[in-house]
């Protein structure tokens, strides 16, 4: 019982300035996306330079996953994160200082980009470390609300501060942001309580090279690998060609705007009101699979909404549904691979949804020559669909 146990106010002041540190990094990935149009033209470049501001963020993931959960686990969370905070407060500010160069802009997202591993990766040791086990689905909720919130933000605000001021400043802005929530965490995250939030044992993990090699022999890790590959390859993709994808239609960058904003709002209700019921009845599996098949009817709505009011239904459902899935699949993941630490399951995880990267490259490969990108949204529909088949086979683990 979590009565036994001290469980410290303080977990809310750490969880709090890892949220905020989260926040900040997705408002410096998504901020070009719905301002794909008027940044290609600002920097003289083409629509899929400015995709590819976005895209580094997964490209970079893929090498840089396994060891910084190395770092992770070997060093802790705070020395770890607090990498990733220095790197992002540097480059976030001058990527604002670098003006219209757009080389120098790239180069700077990249810096960016290296510091997100030590963020997403460490989403399930901080609630491991702080949290009665009752509780850790909703702690990750809660860090995945703070990365929908500033991926909204980017979303939402980016064009509207367009309007009134130049592309670099609104980037010199979000670097300051950025920079601020770096020394916040460097102030106050601390690595553990001072006694532990769980009985002796519960937080005994095997070495990472041990625990490696078993996440790769439970076949339910196996599937979920997959499936989270797919949600967020799907989630992903239709952020970052939000503005290309609704065009076609005749609907504005602002409408994408909007759109993407919907999304994310209604992935932020699914992040909070989803996980606290799993962590009730201590089930994960019925609602990763409820989630993926109710995300299926928002993702059709998508690709054929010709209306505005059934796209933006269309997008809240979407986000709602499978953004849901996502911490209570890594809370999930971390349990079933026990004694795996948590830093290589979930590094592992955001390693498989970040190589999801693919699925963006498809879609700009997969969009017609009038600029539709309806084909994409069917295959993203179908694995939708294969995924759901997939979860009816993972298995809750025992407890």
């Amino acid at each position: 019982m979590t009565d036994k146990f001290k469980l410290y106010g303080y977990r809310w002041v750490v969880l709090g300035v890892f949220m905020f540190i989260n926040l900040t990094i997705q408002m410096l990935w998504i901020t070009y996306a719905p301002i794909t149009g008027p940044a290609a033209a600002f920097y003289g470049v083409t629509d899929l330079q400015i995709g590819l501001l976005a895209m580094s963020f997964m490209i970079a993931f893929i090498p840089l996953s396994i060891p910084v959960s190395w770092v992770i686990d070997t060093y802790g969370f705070r020395i770890a994160v607090g990498i990733g905070a220095v790197l992002m407060g540097i480059f976030g500010l001058l990527r604002g200082f670098a003006g219209a160069n757009y080389s120098l802009v790239l180069w700077s997202t990249i810096g960016i980009a290296a510091a997100q591993p030590f963020l997403l990766n460490a989403w399930t040791k901080v609630p491991a470390n702080w949290f009665a086990i009752e509780e850790r689905a909703t702690a990750v909720g809660l860090v995945t609300l703070a990365n929908l919130v500033g991926t909204a933000l980017g979303m939402v605000l980016t064009p509207i501060l367009t309007e009134t001021m130049s592309i670099p400043t609104v980037q010199l802005i979000y670097g300051g942001i950025a920079a601020f929530s770096s020394v916040l965490f460097l102030i106050f995250a601390k690595e553990t309580p001072p006694t532990p939030p769980g009985p002796d044992g519960s937080d005994v993990r095997a070495l990472m090279l041990d625990g490696l090699k078993h996440a790769f022999t439970v076949k339910s890790f196996w599937l979920y690998l997959f499936v989270s590959f797919v949600g967020l390859g799907i989630f992903n993709g239709v952020t970052t060609w939000v503005e290309n994808i609704i065009r076609p239609r005749g609907f504005t960058p602002t409408d994408a705007g909007t759109l993407g904003a919907l999304m994310l709002v209604g992935g932020v209700l699914g992040a909070v009101i989803i996980p606290p019921f799993s962590d009730k009845t201590r089930k994960r599996q019925p609602y990763i699979l409820a989630g993926m098949l109710l995300a299926i009817p928002g993702l059709v709505g998508l690709a054929f909404a010709t209306t505005g009011w059934l796209l933006f239904v269309s997008a809240f459902a979407m986000g709602f549904f499978l953004v849901s899935t996502s911490p209570i699949g890594m809370q999930y993941a971390s349990e079933v691979t026990q004694p795996t630490p948590e830093g290589t399951s979930n590094g592992l995880i955001q390693l498989f949804g970040q190589a999801s990267v693919v699925f963006v490259y498809i879609m700009e490969a997969l969009k017609t020559a009038d600029g539709s990108f309806t084909p994409a949204l069917v295959l993203a529909i179908g694995l939708l669909v294969v995924s759901a088949a997939l979860v009816t086979q993972m298995k809750d683990p025992q407890r």
